[in-house]
């Protein structure tokens, strides 16, 4: 899932000085499941910016929507019937569910109120390990479905890179080593062959390094 976190209050205060009545719109989906913008923490954001108003005198009207998914066209369309009389839209989804609503409504000023941080998994409650970068080309495959590109602190193809102890990186803290674990899986796999052969350099031309990328289902468009 894409895994996000609120930003600082003040900074979503910051960016909504000025504004006078903000539609707060929530997903349902990844940042719902990482307690972050779900219809829940729309509610809890909508309370602190009306009470943080009345505080200071200040006339702020906050309403509150939650969509299954901003990344949809289909469920952004919901924002529409709920949109007029809002100069500003605050989205507490992801990056790309900001910009799907920046793009449905040209006219209306779309601030974000998450930081996106990762592509991750849920490895127990309350506790999100980013797992993936989403890089184009996957060779999990190879390494025993522990990926090097996102859980080595180099991105190393070709490791360990010796830096390592007791199965914990060099870059300190409780950050395990990826190449310990990636060892490990395909020992107990009976797949350390896997290893014998030096991998090539990654080809990034695949990863985000081109621009934007495009995913296109012919067999799905109209």
């Amino acid at each position: 899932m894409i895994v996000g976190e609120r930003k600082p209050f003040g900074e979503i205060q910051g960016l909504l000085e000025g504004r006078n009545r903000v539609l707060l719109v929530g997903c349902g989906t990844c940042v719902k499941v990482c307690f972050t913008g779900g219809d829940k923490e729309v509610a809890v954001l909508a309370s602190q910016l009306r009470l943080s108003a009345g505080k200071a005198k200040r006339k702020l009207a906050v309403d509150e929507l939650t969509v299954e998914r901003q990344c949809e066209i289909e469920f952004v369309d919901e924002v529409a019937k709920q949109l007029p009389g809002h100069d500003v839209i605050m989205s507490m989804a992801c990056g790309a569910g900001a910009q799907m609503l920046a793009s449905r409504f040209p006219d209306v000023p779309v601030l974000p109120a998450v930081n996106t941080t990762f592509l991750g998994v849920l490895e127990k409650q309350g506790l999100f390990l980013e797992s993936c970068q989403g890089c184009g080309a996957c060779v999990l495959g190879t390494f025993g479905g522990i990926c090097p590109v996102s859980r080595c602190a180099k991105s190393l193809f070709n490791g360990p890179c010796g830096g390592s102890q007791g199965g914990k990186c060099e870059v300190g803290g409780d950050v395990p080593c990826a190449w310990h674990q990636i060892i490990e899986r395909l020992t107990k796999l009976g797949q350390l062959d896997n290893l014998k052969a030096a991998v090539a350099p990654k080809d990034w031309r695949s990863a985000r390094h081109g621009g934007p990328r495009k995913l296109v289902r012919e067999e799905n468009m109209p």
